[in-house]
């Protein structure tokens, strides 16, 4: 007769039907499979088990297992397909902390991207940091966009913004720092150098990387998958394939502005309650735009995001 034995671990990484699981901070990988009934879950995403996910499963002699219960989740990062579906992909669960890798050239990150990243980081409870990477590529040309970006992120938003270069080994030291004794998630599109950031951090890694594509001036994928790395000098890493589109997932129009920092900051100053901050008199926020106070770049990227939220209902 096989004995079973039930264990807990976090899963490392997914790929089709098959898990990688380990008990972290131990590195023991074991391969697993779902138990059929928990596939049953979640079906309103693509994947009822997501990277950073604790698991219970049952362990055999030969050394595989079946994951037989998920444990509830502290937080997550969720996306919604950028087409009309209401599918949605949980990118990984149970974070310390996301970086979200970002680049003004070769190729410049969307504020359109960046904005749905971050108000997705703040309703769903995860810490965020805004990581510039490529800094070697920026010239004097580019002194005016960087200015703005730490005004409208940074001075408004209140976002802490760490400028990098894995070419050049700038501020690599201070990540490393960072992501000692922690999950940290490394997210953007593809292109802004994720891959080679964290090959920076740990050289042993050998994650693939790619060079931009000279007619689009865009990145090409090189991750598959969604997968944690052990760090030499401590912590865990995601490293995550880039991503084309963020769409919002199930923010109701009324609390999309408790996710905007500086927002939230003046709300409870308008004069009606909820406020949309689009038409109604006596609004504080829109006070705050005149005023300089909220950028009107970030004004305008939440206009959008209540436009998006209406075409999804």
């Amino acid at each position: 007769m096989e004995i079973k034995n039930s264990e807990r671990g976090v899963v490392v990484k997914h790929t089709g039907s098959h898990y990688l699981v380990s008990n972290l901070p131990e590195w023991r990988v074991v391969e697993c499979v779902l138990r059929g009934k928990l596939r049953l879950k979640g079906k309103d995403t693509t994947n009822p088990i997501a990277v950073g996910d604790y698991v219970e499963y049952e362990s055999n002699q030969s050394g595989k297992g079946v994951i037989t219960s998920v444990f509830p989740r502290k937080n997550y990062i969720i996306r919604k397909s950028t087409n009309l579906s209401r599918q949605a992909h949980i990118i990984a669960s149970n974070l310390d902390r996301v970086f979200l890798i970002v680049t003004l050239a070769l190729p410049q990150t969307k504020m359109e991207f960046i904005d749905r990243f971050l108000v997705t980081c703040e309703a769903y409870k995860v810490p965020v940091k805004i990581v510039l990477n490529k800094a070697d590529l920026l010239g004097k040309e580019h002194e005016e966009q960087l200015e703005r970006f730490f005004e409208i992120y940074h001075e408004s938003a209140g976002y802490e913004i760490i400028i990098t270069s894995g070419r050049e080994n700038i501020n690599i030291d201070k990540l490393q720092a960072e992501c000692k004794e922690k999950l940290s998630l490394f997210s953007g599109v593809s292109g802004v150098g994720k891959s080679s950031l964290i090959n920076a951090l740990d050289p042993s890694l050998k994650l693939k990387t790619a060079q931009i594509s000279d007619y689009h001036k865009q990145g090409k994928h090189t991750t598959t998958f969604y997968e944690i790395h052990p760090l030499s000098t401590g912590g865990f890493i995601i490293d995550t394939p880039g991503i084309k589109g963020f769409g919002l997932i199930e923010m109701e129009r009324e609390e999309l502005s408790h996710y905007l920092p500086e927002m939230l900051k003046v709300l409870d100053r308008c004069r009606f309650a909820p406020c949309t901050h689009t038409h109604e008199p006596g609004c504080a926020v829109k006070e705050a735009v005149e005023e300089g106070v909220i950028t009107e770049e970030r004004y305008y990227s939440y206009l959008s995001m209540l436009e998006e939220e209406e075409k999804y209902r």
